[in-house]
């Protein structure tokens, strides 16, 4: 799976470790028995995994919008650990997405169970995937549906991943090296297409190879701008609905060609920083990956503001149990070209406290990522505790060289507590140039 909303990957995984300034080293994965479930004729060979038990009961389901029991029970039993590398495996189970290799990520566990909701999985369900990535929304698909077609566009990946898949005995699911562009024409018509990749538009393909009455999930938009669209089909044609907005990587291939906005992938911009713009469940617009925050209209000619909020410090001991509380947004960077970012904003606390025996806890982190995705570094920002009205701050941030993407998040961390934060501004300082104009404006 490509989602860059899994360079959240690590803003929340390292940020925690910083603020709570201890590592965890290690995972006990225990599974309990067998329970009502997806497919009956799978759930011996996937029993329940407690942890990811655990990061349903506590996380994924307080977080809102999840309703399918069927989704649900088979997040709590596809091994996630096993489709992550060695490296990461210590935050397989938190609600993070993960680097695999390629400029690729495994998506936050939300998110695959989002996506596969969306898609309204029934048993006698033929699925299409474009993007199999680590294989592991083929996976949880596999418990859910008749049969899993996945194409991926890099072969070490697909390769790797259909092995995993027969291993872990997810017999329905078959694996295509090659353009997602084109489908998989010879295993047509689809009843659910999924894609976890962004393109422009919807390739026509796939339009062609969704059964009549089908459903498609598909994040559509800009390199750092993006939302998913359901498209439903009726008498030949896709019916859409709008939905959240997200971030992943762009569809490559043959969907580069269909491309009709260049997008300018070196200049930063943050879009909506005065939080004009909202979803219709309150969440600011342009930000993705909303939990726990809502907009607060402000009042005789103040300025809106977003309201983060959360009851409990987070607990090291059980990282599978931490509820967000955030907003992140993607930016273009390029370390080469800009030396550095100012980030401007407001912020207002109420009775904030950390994580027993951490340093102040930061309420923003800048993140920047190199061409493959890697993260270079988080910087903490905003650090703050207790009771406290309207104050301004200001954050220098030197860009990593090697920086080509990167990410802002705002939001309360591991401490707990009410935090508001308004007039969010970035500018960027190029490499031996003047200074770029004050972006953060809806556009």
């Amino acid at each position: 799976m490509r989602i860059i909303a899994g360079m959240m990957r690590t803003n929340f995984y390292y940020a925690f470790a910083a603020v709570s300034g201890i590592a965890v080293l290690g995972m006990l994965f225990t599974c309990a028995g067998a329970a009502q479930g997806p497919k009956e004729d799978m759930l011996k060979k996937f029993p329940v995994i407690e942890p990811a038990k655990e990061l349903v009961e506590h996380v994924l389901l307080p977080q809102g919008g999840l309703t399918n029991a069927r989704v649900l029970d088979a997040m709590q039993r596809i091994p996630r650990h096993l489709f992550v590398p060695p490296l990461h495996r210590v935050a397989a189970y938190w609600d993070q997405a993960l680097p695999i290799g390629h400029k690729q990520t495994i998506s936050p566990p939300y998110v695959v169970a989002y996506m596969t909701e969306q898609l309204d999985p029934k048993p006698t369900d033929n699925v299409l995937e474009i993007g199999t990535g680590s294989g592991y929304q083929a996976a949880v698909l596999s418990l859910l549906v008749n049969q899993v077609c996945t194409v991926e566009i890099v072969e070490e990946l697909g390769k790797k991943a259909e092995k995993l898949l027969k291993e872990i005995g997810a017999a329905n699911v078959q694996v295509k090296i090659g353009d997602g562009f084109q489908g998989w024409k010879e295993r047509a018509p689809f009843d659910k297409i999924i894609l976890t990749c962004s393109p422009e538009t919807v390739p026509q393909p796939l339009i062609d190879q969704l059964k009549e009455g089908g459903r498609m999930i598909v994040p559509l938009g800009s390199r750092h701008q993006q939302r998913y669209y359901l498209y439903k089909k009726k008498e030949g044609k896709l019916v859409q609905e709008r939905l959240l907005p997200t971030l992943f990587v762009p569809m490559t291939g043959e969907a580069e060609k269909h491309r009709t906005a260049k997008a300018d992938e070196h200049k930063t911009v943050l879009i909506n920083g005065d939080f004009s713009e909202t979803e219709k469940d309150g969440t600011p617009g342009n930000w993705h990956y909303a939990r726990n925050v809502q907009v607060i209209k402000g009042k005789d000619g103040e300025p809106n503001y977003v309201r983060f909020q959360r009851k409990h410090p987070a607990k090291i001991n059980s990282p599978q149990k931490i509820q967000l509380s955030q907003i992140i947004q993607g930016l273009a960077i390029d370390g080469r070209e800009t030396k550095m970012l100012t980030v401007k904003t407001e912020i207002r606390g109420d009775k904030i406290t950390a994580v027993q025996g951490s340093v102040m806890p930061p309420t923003a982190f800048l993140s920047f990522y190199d061409e493959d995705l890697q993260q270079i570094t988080a910087v903490p920002m905003n650090s703050c505790l207790g009771t406290f009205g309207w104050r301004k701050v200001k954050e220098e941030i030197p860009v990593p060289p090697a920086a080509r993407e990167a990410v802002l998040m705002l939001g309360l961390a591991a401490a707990a507590g009410q935090l508001d934060v308004r007039n969010v501004e970035l500018k960027a300082a190029p490499a031996g140039g003047k200074e770029m104009p004050a972006a953060g404006k809806t556009e």
